[in-house]
């Protein structure tokens, strides 16, 4: 799909995506043409819900450690969540932020603040200085009322004036665990396919919804896994709004949650057949002054053997505080070493975003 539509054009998407989904949530055999009344419900569900999308652009700061893998400039996309103006964004968007910008849907550009970040779950929250007027914010749906197969709508905001805001079709293809090389593990997320077209596929960020105009995730990944069990499936990787709810209260108040409060190595790292491998330290990091290099492979941690990613961090985060030292058990080509690396913690050593 084009990344421009016309107000008109994408309306007649969202009609062939509302039959779609109507044929989808009835058996092969019962299939016939949708009721007009549903399926005008549901084009109505999605346009409002792709009304609250908006473009987010990003500088970073000039110390900003994040600029080495993000990158300086950003861009991506956010969804108004609430009457007060809060936006919600994947947090490596606005991760150091200088300056924030939100680009509404009939290209103005408006000057954001930073509300918070949150490592745990890879959220960002952000609030316009100014009103976003006219644009009502959406619902929070669950996971648990998506199932493998049904028909989505990805959607995502205008970031410059060659990219608009748009939509694209996708489906749920898996519902599970991910960890990420960057320390980080959510215990379920959204894996949908085909990925996401709009906007030259620029995923981050973008708003995942069902047929009834619940956001459902915020967009994170571009995998090449999306159906797990090692099959290739270009596709993406939300994060459930399931895992914002319990701590948007406090990402409010305070600019995090308590569960983003943890030891950080500065490591990147990957499973390998039943091995933690490490591909690459961070300059500067816990990890890197401790002598950790890329190729070593991490056995145990605390005396613990540790055979996944999930297994390694879980380990690492169950400590008493952020900042205790960490035993590893490490093979250095031939050879079995002891490490003992001294964390950080990761949040109070990330520049912390004006307005957090």
């Amino acid at each position: 799909m084009t990344a421009f539509l016309s107000a008109n054009a994408r309306r007649c998407w969202l009609i062939g995506l509302s039959m779609l989904a109507c044929l989808s949530a009835v058996p092969a055999q019962a299939q016939s043409a949708p009721n007009s009344s549903d399926q005008a419900a549901t084009i109505d569900a999605l346009s409002r819900a792709s009304a609250a999308v908006v473009g987010v652009r990003v500088t970073a700061a000039d110390d900003a450690r994040s600029i080495a893998t993000l990158g300086k400039e950003r861009a991506g996309s956010g969804v108004l969540i609430n009457k007060d103006g809060l936006i919600l964004t994947i947090g490596y968007l606005m991760l150091e932020a200088q300056d924030i910008r939100i680009v509404t849907q009939d290209n103005k550009t408006l000057p954001a603040v930073a509300v918070g970040y949150d490592l745990a779950t890879g959220f960002g929250l952000i609030r316009p200085l100014l009103p976003l007027s006219d644009v009502a914010p959406v619902d929070l749906g669950s996971q648990a009322s998506v199932q493998a197969g049904e028909p989505l709508m990805a959607a995502i905001g205008s970031t410059d004036t060659n990219v608009e805001a748009d939509v694209s079709m996708t489906r749920l293809v898996s519902k599970r665990a991910f960890s990420g090389s960057w320390e980080y593990h959510i215990d379920s997320a959204l894996f949908t396919s085909p990925p996401v077209m709009a906007g030259n596929g620029n995923h981050s960020g973008a708003a995942l919804f069902n047929q009834k105009g619940e956001l459902l995730g915020i967009g994170s990944l571009l995998v090449m896994d999306a159906m797990g069990q090692n099959r290739r499936m270009p596709g993406n990787m939300f994060v459930p709004v399931d895992l914002l709810k319990p701590i948007l209260t406090e990402m409010e108040r305070s600019g995090t949650s308590r569960l983003s409060i943890r030891p950080w190595l500065g490591l990147t790292s990957s499973d390998a057949s039943g091995r933690v491998q490490v591909l690459r330290v961070s300059d500067d990091s816990p990890a890197q002054k401790a002598g950790l290099k890329g190729g070593d492979v991490v056995l145990a941690i605390d005396g613990s053997k540790v055979t996944s990613l999930e297994a390694f961090y879980k380990k690492l985060w169950d400590r008493a505080g952020p900042e205790d030292p960490v035993r590893l058990t490490v093979l250095q080509g031939a050879d079995v070493n002891t490490v003992v690396v001294q964390p950080q913690n990761r949040m109070a050593n990330l520049r912390k975003a004006s307005g957090i």
